[in-house]
């Protein structure tokens, strides 16, 4: 079941978090009833579970996340309401165990940041050219998720771990924020991968 409201505030990322781990730690979470309710703020919430894989040290972690951030991604870009999910992901859910892992790795900085984030500027979240805006540079760090880079999985999947809080929270500078590192990443990654181009372009005219 969905997380329930605590007062007039909406509950935050640690109610749901807290809410995914629910249950027998062996199986998975039903991915549909919890972000039943949520609106868009279950884009947030699938966001998080999108990016475990890149925090697990494994070398598939980013080909596992990048395909489902990109689909996320797609979904705000278009301009869906709340998130869908195909039945063959929604019923593979990592395991409370995993989830539990990735909770633990992500808990410090959580703690840090929930003492600033709070529902704000609401207009950047709700309107709909910062809806696609999202999506879009969502789908680029999605896209470069799943590419072979060395040591980026942590590096990008803790930019979208940013967006998810926005979104779950409601955070509209925070949001804005995560464009702004969103955009950084993009260019230095743009930027150091033509500087390799350039290098091995040189190198092949040199001793070619």
């Amino acid at each position: 079941m969905a997380p329930a409201e605590h007062g007039s505030r909406e509950v935050g990322t640690r109610a749901i978090l807290d809410a995914l781990l629910d249950g027998d730690a062996a199986e998975s979470p039903d991915l549909r009833d919890l972000f039943e309710g949520l609106g868009r703020r279950g884009f947030g919430m699938l966001l998080f579970v999108a990016a475990l894989p890149a925090f697990i040290p494994i070398p598939v972690g980013g080909a596992v996340s990048g395909p489902l951030v990109v689909l996320i991604a797609a979904q705000l870009l278009i301009g869906l309401r709340k998130p869908w999910l195909p039945g063959f992901i929604a019923e593979r859910a990592p395991r409370r165990q995993a989830l539990a892992r990735f909770e633990r790795i992500v808990d410090p900085w959580l703690r840090r940041l929930e003492r600033l984030v709070r529902p704000r500027l609401s207009g950047v979240l709700d309107h709909r050219l910062g809806t696609a805006f999202t999506g879009l540079l969502l789908l680029l760090l999605g896209v470069l998720l799943a590419l072979p880079i060395p040591l980026t999985n942590y590096v990008f999947g803790g930019i979208i771990l940013l967006f998810a809080l926005a979104l779950l929270e409601r955070d509209g500078a925070l949001m804005l924020a995560a464009w702004g590192i969103g955009l950084a990443a993009l260019a230095t990654t743009g930027a150091l991968s033509g500087g390799l181009v350039a290098m091995v372009e040189g190198l092949a005219t040199r001793w070619g």
